[in-house]
């Protein structure tokens, strides 16, 4: 078998897919290039449609793919997300055109995480000319890259799972998600993330009397009782794990009042709880409680939890770690120091995406592996094209080997 994925190669479609532009909700372009690309390369593919018609009204695509060898043996995911976040202020660099300086490329996406996604196409061109033509292999290797993950629910990955698409939830032994791990933790590439900290987003709602600001003491001002309640919440303490580390809430919004001269009736605060193992909506909401108590408001006060608009999802991210000792991430880590001559570095990932609904509502084991970079989701997005060919050659190696006959 010929080792490695030339670096002009890389670049060449990197740069293709940094040209499409693909923001949230608006991915068509980019399905279908990649659809078409994986055609034109005897790649089994084809595009998943669904329809969210509570929410978002989304007719969303997602690329999605089965090499299956028709013989017992591991099944293998890997897994990626095609959109982005939109363009914001600052960019010193043309955001859509891939440039190269040194041993970076820039551009909206390039990091987070269409390199990632590149590496991904370019082993499974691998995979299909060496592997799959030649039916010398065993098991399952499947693939789907998905749109929306950048938005408020992540509908690819949602409807991925609710159409049961390659039935992942019973077939997948291991999973790989190629987000930016190193450059996402700042751990040195190669870096192997092991788990990550799911969230929920919920409201706080708070309701005061209104009154002239001329005697404030004859209303209820819900924006002071607001104020009280997000400063008891600061009081408690969080809840630790040994992996992930500590539970993060963040206020995010907080809002209300406006009239001329008058005692404001009503606010919102709005938090994203980061969550550790163990933590749930119940969770969450004892521990709002408390605050609310301790802050003795006299406004009414109720919390809302964002919901899903798709049936069986809560509108939350579950946090997860997999088994260290699993067989095939040994297996993982042996192709990384292989191909990279170096250990792997482990780490946690400290926030969230897709990979918590495939780790941890599915509980299938997995790992994001991919490049290093800087700035996403900020101007000036650059992926280290180094760290990303060798990602995509440590896809490449891991599934062969995995899954040879």
């Amino acid at each position: 078998m010929e080792r490695g994925i030339s670096r002009e190669s890389f670049i060449n479609l990197l740069r293709q897919l940094v040209e499409i532009e693909s923001p949230y909700f608006h991915e068509d372009g980019v399905m279908k290039f990649v659809n078409k690309w994986m055609a034109e390369r005897d790649i089994p593919a084809e595009i998943h449609t669904f329809y969210e018609p509570k929410e978002t009204k989304f007719n969303g695509k997602n690329v999605v793919g089965i090499m299956d060898s028709g013989k017992p043996g591991p099944v293998i995911y890997l897994g990626g997300h095609l959109d982005t976040v939109s363009v914001c202020n600052g960019w010193t660099k043309p955001p859509f055109e891939g440039v190269v300086e040194g041993d970076y490329m820039y551009g909206v996406g390039t990091l987070d995480m269409k390199a990632g996604c590149a590496a991904i196409m370019l082993a499974l061109e691998k995979f299909a000319k060496e592997k799959y033509k030649t039916g010398k292999f065993k098991g399952k290797l499947i693939y789907h890259l998905v749109s929306d993950e950048e938005g408020p629910y992540g509908l690819g990955t949602v409807y991925i799972i609710n159409d049961k698409i390659h039935n992942i939830a019973e077939e997948a032994d291991f999973a790989i998600i190629a987000e930016p791990s190193s450059g996402f933790t700042k751990v040195q590439h190669p870096c192997v993330c092991l788990g990550a900290r799911g969230g929920y987003n919920y409201t706080v709602k708070v309701h005061g009397k209104s009154a002239h600001a001329a005697t404030p003491e004859l209303g209820i001002n819900a924006m002071v009782d607001a104020a009280a309640i997000v400063s008891e919440l600061e009081k408690i303490p969080l809840k630790q794990d040994d992996k992930l580390g500590s539970s993060t809430p963040c206020v995010i919004r907080m809002n209300g009042g406006g009239a001329a001269c008058s005692v404001p009736d009503y606010a919102e605060v709005e938090i994203f709880h980061h969550t550790v193992r163990g933590e749930t909506q119940d969770t969450i909401r004892e521990r709002v409680n408390k605050a609310i108590e301790a802050a003795n408001v006299r406004s009414k006060v109720e919390v809302t939890f964002r919901q899903s608009p798709a049936e069986g999802f809560d509108g939350g991210f579950d946090a997860y770690c997999i088994d260290e000792d699993n067989p095939i991430l040994h297996k993982l880590e042996e192709t990384i120091e292989s191909v990279c001559h170096k250990p792997a570095n482990r780490a946690y990932f400290q926030s969230i995406g897709d990979f918590n609904h495939i780790g941890g509502k599915l509980q299938i084991p997995t790992v994001l592996l991919g490049a290093d970079g800087d700035n996403f989701h900020s101007s000036d997005e650059r992926v280290e094209l180094g760290s990303a060919v060798e990602v995509a050659d440590i896809i490449s190696e891991f599934v062969s080997d995995v899954l040879s006959d």
